[in-house]
């Protein structure tokens, strides 16, 4: 049975790739310090033959026993709300956390795949993205912890590759959502459909021109599983290029909720993209990989999720028996 390392497991993406590795016959090892994981995305796996848990910080010097055969580096605030938040600890993860586990790799002869982002390319002057773009990103600008973090992430994941030889695998993630996305994480899709269930006007920052790519969680993961074990160690651009404006998506939101919110305006955050697309040519010719569940579907997904969940109390509720499956 492969083994496979997980960090960030708890989180939206990272739980979602247990999921699959699991569903594939990985033994699975999840790590996450739930600064912005939740223990809820992983309650169903707890107590499974082939899924550990390990709550810890990978900021930290990780020790692990025995054979290893991947490691996908997932652990970082990846929601505006919380890298704003919590910047110092954006950057420990993607530097100081990253290090440790390429360390790790390196120790083990893992191959490992880091979750870099679209974000590395900042505000685009090249319309859609392709992966040679180097960006347009302002390092001392709000965003700057996040995006930066992300860029270095990069750089030493292949330093590592290139001076120590290791297998390297890098995904730059563009807009993904689907089921257990927190609901008020200031990210789009959430940040609408909870404005949607409690009857709140719709917030469009700027005027709403500005363009998002929208990937739902199963397509991305496929991509992910596929780049993983390919034998492509450069970054390779995973998301939907069907672009859509702001004001347009949150007009489709409020037709997709059947409520009668209107679109409020407020003034675009420093930095913010204007444009986001994907060019995913890379990854149709390297990994035979394009995303297969439309807008349509996956926001209908989306939304029965957020709805079942809106009379609960996300952040409180109890997990039985939870500390009994954690080793720490």
């Amino acid at each position: 049975m492969k083994k496979v390392l997980i960090t960030g497991a708890a989180g939206f993406l990272g739980s979602h790739l247990c999921d699959r590795f699991i569903t594939e016959g990985f033994y699975v090892i999840g790590i996450d310090n739930f600064i912005t994981g939740d223990k809820k995305n992983i309650e169903h796996l707890l107590g499974l033959e082939n899924f550990e848990f390990v709550e810890h910080d990978v900021t930290n010097f990780i020790e692990l026993r025995g054979g290893l055969d991947y490691i996908l580096h997932f652990a970082s605030p990846a929601s505006p709300i919380d890298y704003l938040k919590i910047p110092i600890q954006t950057l420990k993860v993607g530097a100081l956390g990253t290090h440790n586990l390429l360390g790790l790799a390196k120790a083990k002869n893992a191959r490992m795949l880091i979750a870099s982002t679209s974000e590395v390319y900042g505000d685009p002057l090249v319309h859609p993205q392709t992966e040679d773009y180097y960006g347009n990103v302002n390092t001392i600008g709000p965003r700057g912890v996040y995006d930066e973090a992300k860029r270095f992430q990069e750089a030493i994941t292949m330093a590592y590759n290139r001076f120590h030889g290791l297998q390297t695998r890098i995904v730059r993630i563009f807009n993904t959502y689907g089921p257990r996305m927190r609901l008020n994480d200031g990210r789009v899709i959430p940040a609408f459909m909870g404005q949607a269930l409690r009857g709140e006007d719709l917030t469009v920052f700027g005027n709403g021109s500005q363009t998002r790519s929208f990937c739902y969680v199963d397509d991305q993961v496929e991509g992910i599983y596929r780049l993983l074990l390919s034998d492509y160690d450069h970054p390779v651009n995973i998301g939907n290029p069907h672009e859509i404006t702001i004001k347009a998506f949150a007009e489709e939101i409020i037709k997709l909720t059947g409520t009668n919110q209107k679109i409020i305006y407020k003034e675009l955050p420093e930095n913010d993209p204007l444009q986001r697309q994907p060019d995913i040519s890379l990854a149709k010719k390297v990994l035979n990989w394009t995303p297969k569940v439309s807008r349509e579907e996956g926001m209908k997904i989306t939304f029965n999720y957020f709805k079942n969940l809106s009379t609960e109390d996300l952040h409180n509720r109890e997990h039985k028996d939870f500390d009994k499956h954690i080793k720490r």
